[in-house]
């Protein structure tokens, strides 16, 4: 039967309302493209742009190793449903959940990402969705989910895998983020990860360590690197990757305060934590003369060499965090009395959470000068009040850690 034309001067609803032509079926052809992931099947077609001009779209269906032969990828753009997506509105498309993952990355780690990510923070989130998430999920329409399923994979990564419930916590923020993208984006347009829940509290209490036990510690280390290490670390709570990048240049003596602008991961240097990372933490005069010392011995004391080198390594790169704290911060901590069970975590990170501890209970500093001194990148971390820290509370606050410590009858160099 010949279809009736449209009247004239109507459009017909299979007809662009820029060319006024009719707009014929298309099944779209298949094509193999080299991919990060693996070689990949695209489905290619054409779309009407805002000048009415026909052009070439894509859509992904999956790698070549999972569908090896043309017929399995027609298989699976029928089965995604794809000829609906690219011959109807967008809102028929079903988006797979591997699909939606991998957007994730690319939006939220990409280069248009909004907030940029330091790239460990890009490598920690890449596993976390290609090995938990798409294998759980991949193959799954993302909207075909349900969020009892996810609540019980969840679970079960917690009683069964044995993973703490703030990794498990963490997993389902990042499935929560992929759907929020994929909202945004137009990919899908529901979360089903909302309604889940999961435990963050976590059984992990950080190891303190007194200001006695740090003299102790510093007394046991027999090279003058390893002691001023500890005490910068001790008494500033720079975290260790920060520690690791510094250079003479960033230590402003004539300041009193340290530039904290980069970290070192990777072998290199790399951007901080958080935008509140960057900054600087206080350098009280009594700290600034064992620097001053170190300095003066160390073989690499030009602007651009490291503060703390290592000396195999003819101060090319830092030292080892882990392996000085293997060898040397731990026995050391041992032997002054720190009790530290087989398997429990403790690290320069410790004397990071010693001080904060040192800050906030034993000396009485108002949370905001803490959060400041910390440089959380927020003031919940460290309880939320509204006041205004300068530079001579957090230098005061180091001195009188400095001075319970004693350092004046502790051979640091």
């Amino acid at each position: 039967m010949t279809p009736t034309p449209p009247k004239p001067g109507t459009i017909s609803s299979r007809q662009s309302p820029l060319r006024k032509a009719p707009m014929a079926y298309q099944r779209g052809s298949l094509k193999q493209v080299p991919r990060k992931q693996g070689l990949t099947w695209q489905l290619r077609y054409r779309v009407m742009n805002a000048e009415g001009r026909k052009v070439e779209h894509t859509l992904p269906v999956g790698l070549v190793r999972d569908f090896p032969s043309e017929k399995a990828a027609w298989r699976e753009v029928d089965r995604l449903r794809l000829p609906v997506r690219i011959n109807a509105a967008p809102t028929l498309f079903r988006t797979r959940f591997d699909q939606l993952a991998e957007h994730y990355l690319r939006a939220d780690f990409g280069e248009d990402a909004i907030r940029p990510k330091s790239e460990g923070t890009a490598l920690n989130m890449q596993h976390i969705v290609r090995d938990f998430l798409i294998p759980r999920f991949g193959r799954e329409i993302a909207e075909d989910i349900k969020p009892l399923d996810i609540q019980k994979w969840l679970k079960s990564l917690h009683t069964e895998k044995g993973l703490a419930w703030t990794t498990v916590a963490k997993i389902r923020g990042v499935m929560l983020r992929a759907f929020k993208t994929g909202i945004l984006h137009g990919l899908v347009s529901t979360n089903p990860v909302q309604p889940t829940e999961s435990r963050s509290k976590t059984d992990y209490r950080a190891i303190l360590v007194t200001p006695e036990q740090t003299r102790a510690i510093l007394k046991a280390l027999p090279h003058p690197l390893h002691r001023i290490l500890v005490l910068t670390c001790a008494a500033t709570a720079l975290r260790s990757s920060e520690l690791l990048a510094l250079r003479w240049t960033d230590i402003r003596f004539d300041e009193g305060r340290i530039r904290v602008s980069k970290r070192w991961a990777r072998g290199k240097d790399g951007a901080t934590k958080t935008e509140g990372s960057d900054g600087y933490v206080p350098l009280h005069p009594i700290l600034a003369r064992h620097l001053m010392a170190w300095r003066r011995r160390t073989p690499y004391g030009g602007d651009t060499g490291f503060v703390f080198p290592s000396l195999k390594a003819f101060g090319k790169v830092p030292l080892s965090a882990s392996v000085f704290v293997a060898d040397h911060l731990r026995p050391a901590a041992k032997g002054a009395g720190v009790h530290i069970p087989d398997g429990h975590r403790f690290g320069l990170h410790s004397l990071r959470h010693s001080l904060a501890s040192f800050i906030v209970v034993t000396a009485k500093v108002d949370p905001k000068t803490a959060q400041e001194f910390l440089r959380h990148a927020k003031v919940t971390t460290t309880l939320q009040l509204y006041t205004q820290a300068g530079a001579d509370e957090t230098r005061a606050v180091q001195g009188a850690w400095l001075k319970a410590l004693r350092t004046r009858t502790v051979a640091i160099q």
